[in-house]
């Protein structure tokens, strides 16, 4: 490709001599391997500035270099914003494959995996075709692809969405991360469809306050065509107030008489321990939903899912009655492990106070025995939520097991005596075990009949990662499977 075809239609000036250079490939990563001929983009991060490598990747073989300052080597294209024009640039690169299907974001601090797999479900049990991009698993139709952040970095976004069109997909449904939108990754995604789910704290050490969070997610609503915003969550409240697109709400939260009810809501609410049924109402239409996940929080998802299908053309009845009625839960949320006992072990991606509080009191509705979780919080990330986490676990669960996550480069047990500081004047009994395998050895070789083990914050993943990256395979199903036969025997 031509570097004029390359930026054609963008803000970029090129002189005559750079139009026809014939590029190879596109990067902003000096670690990649690439032939002769390459595009690199200088973009300027928290601990390195590739404006710095500009040099040794014309040594490389770069046949342009775009960059925000002059760099000192030939072939430099300089413009306001690279992180901004990466991106388009990789859209390009892959012939726009953007725009050949529809796209619908979710965002959120919560929810947003079971609203993105239920949507994508629901859409294929309709006969279409659809792309997943989240934070468990990609997806092109049946085919799993692996992924390494929620939202992916450009290249990996464009490279991905185009195999997804050349796959005929019509619909690609998306995780769109905080961190993604305010670092532009979707560059000139289009959005037909944005869901706001929830704003609940996290993120702060990318973020650093809570307004700096919510500023970030509120970007998903300047590049879509409407929205479907959550206005139980005083976010979404604001949102609706500040975003200029078009948009309709849901919530499950009865709302006073100064207030305008939710477009979708839920009337007769019924909490279980293996699922919840309501009545979805949209103007004088009104259905029975039941779903196979517990929680008022899962209320709130699959009202989304159902609003969300009916704002894209499908009929919410049919939507209902054949396809979320008959669907099972999402892998690492609510999901009951095996065991073949008298007890129970449920793994969960709960990774946030308001998800622990949301998962514990969901299960505990309908407990017979006690309530015992299993956490720890990860590390290099927003310490301040730790003490949040073990005070919200405290209060709504009858013992607590506190261990590891994914300590990264922190001392365990420092991260351990963190979450002990939200235990101060509580009365909950807790053990302290720092390895996580350890720790789930434990919890199931002294569960009690009716018990009900919950495994907080791994979730979906199959892995921990350690000190200097390192990231071992740590899969919950397996170590429960595991601590069975070490304390019971071979079943």
């Amino acid at each position: 490709m031509k570097l004029s075809e390359l930026v054609k239609g963008l803000d970029v000036q090129l002189s005559d001599s750079l139009k026809d250079i014939e590029i190879t490939g596109i990067t902003s990563d000096t670690r990649r391997q690439l032939d002769e001929g390459f595009a690199f983009v200088c973009i300027k991060g928290n601990t390195f500035d590739g404006h710095d490598a500009a040099a040794d990747m014309i040594k490389r073989g770069a046949a342009v270099i775009f960059c925000e300052h002059d760099t000192g080597v030939q072939n430099q294209v300089i413009v306001g914003d690279t992180r901004g024009l990466y991106p388009y640039l990789c859209a390009a690169w892959f012939g726009n494959p953007e725009r050949n299907m529809r796209l619908i974001g979710v965002t959120g601090t919560n929810g947003k995996t079971t609203i993105t797999t239920v949507l994508k479900k629901t859409l294929s049990m309709f006969g279409e075709k659809c792309g997943l991009i989240g934070t468990c698993q990609n997806e092109i139709g049946d085919e799993i692809l692996p992924t390494a952040r929620t939202t992916p970095e450009p290249y990996e976004l464009f490279e991905l969405l185009k195999k997804m069109s050349d796959a005929e997909c019509e619909f690609v449904i998306m995780e769109v991360s905080s961190q993604g939108l305010e670092q532009k990754r979707t560059g000139p995604c289009r959005f037909d469809l944005a869901v706001f789910t929830n704003l609940t704290q996290d993120h702060l050490d990318v973020h650093g306050t809570m307004e700096n969070y919510y500023q970030a997610k509120k970007l998903l609503f300047s590049i879509c065509d409407k929205a479907l915003i959550n206005i139980d969550d005083d976010a979404g409240k604001r949102y609706l107030k500040e975003i200029t697109c078009p948009a309709v709400t849901y919530g499950t939260i009865q709302v006073n008489s100064n207030e305008q009810p939710a477009d979708f809501s839920a009337e007769d609410i019924s909490l279980g321990a293996s699922g919840v049924k309501y009545v979805f109402c949209h103007g004088s239409e009104k259905h029975n939903v039941k779903f196979a996940m517990p929680g008022l929080f899962n209320v709130s998802n699959s009202l989304a899912v159902i609003a969300a299908c009916e704002m894209l053309g499908y009929d919410a009845k049919t939507v209902i009655c054949t396809k979320l009625n008959k669907m099972t839960g999402v892998r690492g949320r609510a999901e009951v492990i095996p065991t073949g006992r008298d007890f129970t072990v449920i793994c969960d991606y709960a990774h946030t106070p308001d998800a622990i509080e949301n998962v514990l009191s969901a299960i505990r509705h309908g407990a017979r025995g006690k309530v015992k979780c299993l956490f720890g919080c990860g590390g290099n990330r927003d310490a301040k939520k730790r003490p949040l986490m073990a005070a919200a676990a405290a209060d709504n669960a009858d013992f607590l097991i506190i261990t590891s996550d994914n300590p990264r480069n922190e001392d365990p047990d420092a991260i351990i005596d963190d979450i002990l500081k939200g235990l101060e004047g509580k009365d909950t009994p807790y053990i302290r075990i720092t390895d996580r395998r350890e720790a789930i050895y434990w919890a199931v070789a002294n569960a009690q009949k009716d018990d009900i083990i919950v495994l907080a914050g791994k979730g979906h993943e199959d892995y921990q990662i350690l000190a200097g990256g390192v990231k071992r395979h740590f899969d919950e199903r397996e170590v429960v499977a595991q601590a069975l036969e070490a304390a019971y025997g071979k079943q």
